[in-house]
């Protein structure tokens, strides 16, 4: 059964050299079409203040569901997987789920 409970992601983007401005233009599109998503309940972003090039993104969805609709949209697809995945060093995700205790 797929999870019903909020779902936060946690990605953190080393870009590569000489490309963060291209990175955070892309990225400030990415940012304005996520929040209009319906299960979209919040989506920050955070540039390190020891490496300029280390981007955080602090997401969150309604639940899986959500996350799943956000991974296949257009501008998912176009802009994060197209353009700014290639103006990348590296690419850490990790999806959390609030426990009820």
């Amino acid at each position: 059964m797929e999870n019903q409970n909020p779902v936060h992601v946690f990605a953190t983007w080393k870009v590569k050299e000489g490309q963060i401005e291209n990175v955070l233009h892309l990225l400030k599109a990415v940012h304005n079409e996520s929040i209009k998503e319906e299960g979209n309940l919040f989506y920050k972003v955070h540039q390190s203040n020891s490496d300029v090039n280390t981007i955080v993104l602090f997401e969150g969805y309604s639940n899986e569901a959500a996350v799943a609709e956000h991974r296949n949209s257009v501008h998912f697809q176009d802009l994060v997987l197209g353009k700014i995945v290639p103006l990348l060093e590296n690419r850490e995700i990790v999806l959390v789920t609030d426990l009820k205790f």
